[in-house]
């Protein structure tokens, strides 16, 4: 009798091995005896006798508690006898796991530092409903299999096993014995922590302990993530931002905050939001391609130093939002593909099941086991880490069947459709989750379409997303600024045709990380002319987002006109910063984020028609926009003059709201940003012409000017 699979224990050996009546036996190979000692006494109370190789058993006649001393070749080893322990789930916590309670699930599965029956060890769990057999493998039985078979818990297809005294630290995976016959060794897919690439183990995570220091900054959450609030986020690739200097490949996280929140906070943006750091195999992916959607990624050190990086953000008044893919995951051998020998996180059908795009696998949301594993993960990094907000990736790409699909290449609905009810109904319960258990958290939508009330709430048909990524926005404002001036005033519409949409949902203006990459340029690459007009191209573009409806985002190394486009394997150009020109567009970000929240029209209306509207007829033929922006609950009516021409407008009749002076409160066009300094000598006054108040304005060359009313209240 072995452990084999036709052996008679092999499916339950919780049914065969440890104690049963006075019977105790124990399969330990390459033991040369195993004695049964008193937990209490230490003291010999019977030695086994080798039944079969490595199989130990015999009587003990003693009812009280006792442990194992495994003579080994190289030493004795005292332990408690794995299983001499009762189920490592309670009988709640699997009616909350089968119920589909998403943080029991996130609590509960996986690796989990605990005491059972008053002994301290790891309790481990995984969802293989379809395994024949599933063991625990690892440093601390030599990754043999056969060592640590766990028990089934039939009725919610999940397996565990309590293994006393293992700590913190400790690499395992699962050894699967397949529906289809095939053995595979996965990463434990709700594993806290991994090994750092390209290694692919799991490792036990201690229990999160960070004691916070952020409770102001979670109380005011709420304020700070309403639609009247000013949100100006820095998106950031961790490892590319800035590189050590003493040769090692990445910052950990104690060194990003050093660095990095200083920084951000420095330039005057409200929020930070990481590109997906949850544990993926190939660094080329971004993390756009993850497998541990628990696990903060090894490169940047333990699940407890991002904790002290959120701390610190939200310390020094920065927001931190992760990027989260839901979406597809990759094929990686120990990954979540084929888990348990059959299809079950992703769909059996290739047709719904592999994305073209990225050669990955689709989630089946419609499956409850697997919508409730990614609505966990998501609570879990609201929950444990204190993150304020999710930008959940591909979205579009998650709506349509038909979605980068051919004709016969996709399947239609129930109702012969190409919408995806299945994850409509997962967005919906998302965001609904979220909205629920942490409701000053924000949800983020990079959805590419027209799919309406993306942002609208779930009880009025909608996804119930708080913001949502103004695509259209982005992709016809670079459009039109890449444009030599002199074709600009035919093409006007493609600025002016975002202001139609502007307020059919709540948007963020991203300029990303992906208009940097892929042959596309930088931003500062894109802009025509020499390299005056470049700079003053890309001065006037990011005047011009940041005084538009909307949130913003814009992507590291655009605030310093980095040339070259952004490669993941290298930091950034930060020398161009010590240049004039790079230098000044970068203090151009950070007064542009302080305007931005100073002035209550810039922000307090990004999502309320009422607060914008055009000045003159016909804004765009001469390549010059002008539109007022104005705030219902406190501040000036700022009025916003962008020229697009590389012609300077003097005497431009500009009519306003107000009579009296209006300060010019930023000029793109200043010397200090790198511009010729052509203004108007810091404001003008209005006057009276047949019974409306108009200013005479002087419009620098490829430059905006803003302009704020001296005699209203801030």
């Amino acid at each position: 009798m072995g452990f084999d699979d036709t052996g008679s224990w092999a499916s339950d050996p919780f049914g065969f091995l440890g104690r049963h009546g006075e019977m105790v036996r124990t399969y330990q190979p390459g033991a040369a005896a195993v004695e049964v000692i008193g937990r209490k006494t230490r003291r010999r109370v019977a030695t086994l006798r080798e039944i079969a190789p490595g199989l130990f058993e015999g009587v003990v006649k003693s009812g009280s508690a006792h442990d194992l001393r495994i003579l080994w070749p190289d030493g004795p080893q005292e332990t408690e006898d794995v299983y001499g322990f009762g189920p490592v789930l309670s009988d709640e916590d699997l009616a909350k796991i089968i119920g589909g309670e998403p943080l029991r699930l996130a609590e509960r599965l996986g690796a989990v530092p605990r005491q059972l029956e008053g002994v301290q060890g790891v309790a481990f769990s995984v969802w293989a409903p379809n395994a024949r057999r599933v063991s625990l493998v690892g440093d601390f039985n030599s990754w043999r299999g056969d060592r640590h078979p766990m028990r089934l818990r039939h009725d919610a297809g999940v397996w565990e096993i309590f293994v006393p005294r293992l700590e913190p630290g400790a690499r395992y995976k699962f050894e699967i014995h397949g529906a289809d016959g095939v053995v595979r060794r996965k990463a434990d897919p709700m594993a806290r922590a991994s090994e750092a690439p390209p290694a692919t183990a799991s490792v036990v995570a201690p229990l999160l302990d960070h004691a916070w220091n952020d409770d102001a900054w979670m109380a005011a959450r709420a304020q700070r993530h309403h639609p009247g609030a000013p949100i100006s986020i820095y998106e950031v690739h961790a490892g590319s931002w800035k590189r050590p200097w003493d040769g090692r490949a990445f910052h950990d996280w104690d060194a990003l905050a050093d660095h990095l929140i200083p920084y951000v906070t420095g330039l005057g943006f409200t929020h930070l939001q990481l590109m997906p750091i949850m544990e993926h195999p190939f660094g080329g992916s971004w993390g756009y391609q993850p497998l541990g959607q628990f696990a903060p990624t090894a490169r940047y050190g333990a699940p407890e130093a991002l904790a002290r990086f959120v701390d610190r953000c939200h310390q020094a008044g920065l927001g931190v939002i992760l990027d989260w893919v839901p979406a597809h995951f990759p094929n990686d051998g120990h990954g979540l593909e084929r888990f348990d020998g059959t299809a079950l996180y992703e769909h059996a059908d290739p047709r719904e099941g592999f994305h073209p795009d990225w050669n990955t696998l689709i989630y089946n949301l419609g499956r409850q086991e697997v919508s409730t594993f990614l609505i966990a993960s998501a609570l879990h990094w609201l929950d444990r880490f204190h993150i304020d907000g999710l930008r959940v990736d591909a979205v579009a790409s998650m709506l349509y069947r038909d979605y980068s699909r051919k004709a016969g290449e996709w399947t239609p609905n129930i109702h012969g459709g190409r919408e995806n009810l299945e994850s409509i109904a997962f967005l919906r319960r998302l965001n609904g989750e979220v909205a629920q258990r942490f409701p000053s958290a924000i949800t983020i939508a990079e959805e590419s379409t027209a799919w309406p009330g993306v942002t609208a709430a779930v009880g009025e048909g909608g996804l119930g997303f708080s913001y949502k990524w103004n695509m259209g926005w982005m992709n016809d404002t670079l459009r039109y600024i890449e444009r030599d001036p002199v074709h600009r005033g035919w093409h006007g519409g493609d600025i002016g045709f975002g202001l139609s949409y502007a307020f059919s949902e709540r948007f963020i203006l991203p300029l990303s990380h992906d208009e940097v990459v892929h042959g596309k340029g930088s931003l500062i690459s894109k802009m025509p002319g020499d390299r005056w007009r470049q700079f003053a191209n890309l001065r006037a573009l990011l005047a011009l987002m940041w005084a538009h409806p909307g949130k913003k985002l814009l992507f590291m190394g655009g605030e310093i006109g980095q040339w070259r486009e952004w490669n993941h394997d290298k930091e950034l150009d930060w020398a161009l910063a010590e240049d004039a020109d790079h230098g000044g567009l970068q203090r151009l970000v950070g007064d542009l984020n302080r305007v931005y929240r100073a002035e209550g029209a810039l922000h307090h209306t990004d999502a309320d028609a009422r607060g914008f509207s055009w000045i003159a007829e016909n804004h765009d033929q001469d390549g010059v926009f002008l539109f007022e922006r104005r705030s219902f609950h406190g501040g000036a009516p700022i009025i916003v003059a962008v020229n697009m021409t590389p012609e300077p407008r003097h005497g431009r009749s500009v009519p306003v709201p107000l009579s009296g002076r209006w300060a010019e409160i930023l000029n793109t066009d200043a010397a200090l940003y790198g511009g010729g300094d052509l203004g108007n000598q810091g404001g003008v006054t209005s006057s009276s012409r047949g019974g409306a108040e108009t200013i005479e304005l002087t419009l620098p060359p490829l430059a905006a000017v803003f302009l704020r009313h001296e005699g209203s209240q801030a």
